[in-house]
């Protein structure tokens, strides 16, 4: 816990104090009773019923003036709350599979119907981004709160070729982090030299995450670049979270085109994997209903992130709740406030 103002803690060297004063008027007030002579005047001038009573509604009104002077430095913490702002990039395979109709029209236009609901419901704070793979992966819109933008970037997909998982996640790490291809990264083009290697970012504690997560929807195989859990610590060591979306079955389907016909599997397993190494889920989804069920879910899971706040406010709450409470029990057992 931080402190804006941490010269005014110095007022909590009033708590021992008024402890030590509260103490002095106590045997103050036991001497004053002996004078009496008779025992009963001396019981009653000591108060009647439990000891502990008569020293708890004080005790309590301490503990509400020292959330109040701690208020008074305005506190500070590293807390979970809802929040406007975030990203989220919705990664999405574009290969040839996609054009299966066992989702209506076909997997590639439910997936879009899916996508476009998920985009309308977000906050305007949230940063959205697109990624498409097939036999490689290209970044079609880089986050932004333009949701008009991003919906387009959808309606622009169209089935390609292969399956290459490894390189979309890359690619969608690359999205949020430009740095994030560090030795080994491909040049932009062949005419360029390799770029200098760049020390690799310092991986995040394990449990800390950043406010973007990854939402990652296929219908295949990895055929394609290198394979999804060679790379998948590079993105768990970054703070992102990678939420997987398996389209159809691990029996798989037949895919008639061009006159020729081809089964097409889901690697659940892989999916599977890659949600675990970086604390996602896995999700699949067998029709239309589930795959709009599984976007409308994700949409309470981005929202929050931790940052730090003041927490002023809830020290005085406390302190608002202690004095309460110390003077309903000081009238209550003796008609009196602390």
């Amino acid at each position: 816990m931080q402190f804006q103002w941490p010269t005014m803690l110095w007022t909590l060297l009033a708590i021992p104090l008024l402890i030590a004063l509260y103490i002095l008027a106590q045997r103050r007030r036991r001497r004053y009773a002996l004078r009496y002579a008779s025992l009963s005047l001396v019981k009653e001038a000591l108060g009647r019923g439990p000891g502990w009573r008569r020293h708890l509604p004080p005790a309590l009104f301490l503990v509400a003036l020292t959330f109040m002077l701690i208020a008074l430095a305005r506190p500070m913490s590293v807390v979970t709350l809802p929040n406007d702002e975030g990203t989220v990039i919705l990664t999405m395979d574009v290969s040839g599979s996609m054009r299966a109709d066992d989702l209506k029209p076909t997997r590639l236009d439910a997936a879009k119907v899916a996508a476009r609901s998920f985009i309308e419901k977000q906050r305007n704070g949230v940063k959205i981004g697109v990624v498409s793979f097939s036999d490689n992966a290209f970044l079609v819109q880089a986050p932004t709160t333009d949701k008009e933008a991003v919906i387009a970037s959808i309606n622009r997909l169209t089935p390609q070729r292969g399956t290459a998982i490894g390189s979309a996640l890359l690619t969608s790490l690359d999205s949020l982090f430009e740095d994030a291809f560090t030795e080994g990264s491909p040049p932009s083009s062949p005419n360029q030299p390799t770029p200098t290697p760049e020390p690799s970012p310092t991986p995040l504690p394990k449990g800390v995450y950043e406010p973007a997560i990854i939402v990652l929807l296929t219908d295949g195989e990895s055929n394609r670049g290198p394979r999804p859990m060679d790379v998948v610590d590079r993105v768990s060591a970054r703070g992102i979270r990678v939420y997987t979306i398996g389209v159809g079955s691990v029996e798989g389907t037949v895919l008639r085109t061009g006159g020729r016909a081809m089964r097409v599997r889901l690697d659940e397993e892989v999916l599977k994997r890659v949600a675990e190494a970086t604390n996602g889920a896995y999700f699949n989804a067998s029709n239309e209903t589930d795959l709009r069920s599984i976007y409308e879910n994700l949409t309470t899971q981005i929202v929050f992130r931790k940052q730090e706040t003041e927490i002023t406010a809830l020290f005085t709450g406390a302190a608002v709740i202690f004095s309460i409470l110390a003077g309903a029990l000081s009238l209550l057992w003796f008609n009196r406030l602390p």
